[in-house]
């Protein structure tokens, strides 16, 4: 009698990306990472911000940590969906302070704060999207 393995269904195979579909883990990485040395150093204008929002020091260093984990993940391909979780639940509690309390412009910016929130919120959903199978799985979907 023989026995015969399962062969694996497209479902079980890893999905092999092109590297342009990995442009928005890096784009998302880098903007958080540049934004830590901010928060870490206890820059002016991140205290003023976290000041604002009731949120200082706590607020500044503990999402600057979830940050710090958000872009290391992102750059882990297997993990990366866990890293778009962290950011995108990061950056919409930016873009919610942005428009409820501080306002698109913060300290003469130009809204470069606001818009970089964004810009990463958005490559985090295209990545929970890209990703969304991983996703499933771990939901037990």
């Amino acid at each position: 009698m023989t026995t015969t393995q399962a062969q694996p269904t497209t479902a079980m195979m890893p999905i092999k990306l092109a590297w342009w579909q990995y442009i928005p883990n890096f784009l998302a990485a880098i903007i958080l990472a540049q934004t830590l040395f901010f928060k870490f150093t206890g820059a002016e204008e991140s205290v003023w911000i976290f000041t604002q929002v009731g949120a200082e020091p706590v607020g500044r260093i503990g999402s600057g940590i979830l940050e710090l984990i958000a872009a290391i993940l992102l750059l882990w391909p297997a993990r990366a969906w866990i890293g778009a979780v962290l950011a995108a639940g990061t950056m919409s509690g930016a873009i919610l302070s942005h428009l409820l309390i501080l306002g698109i412009e913060v300290k003469g910016d130009g809204g470069e704060l606001f818009a970089l929130a964004v810009v990463v919120l958005v490559s985090c959903l295209y990545i929970l999207w890209r990703d969304r199978a991983k996703l499933l799985a771990f939901i037990g979907r």
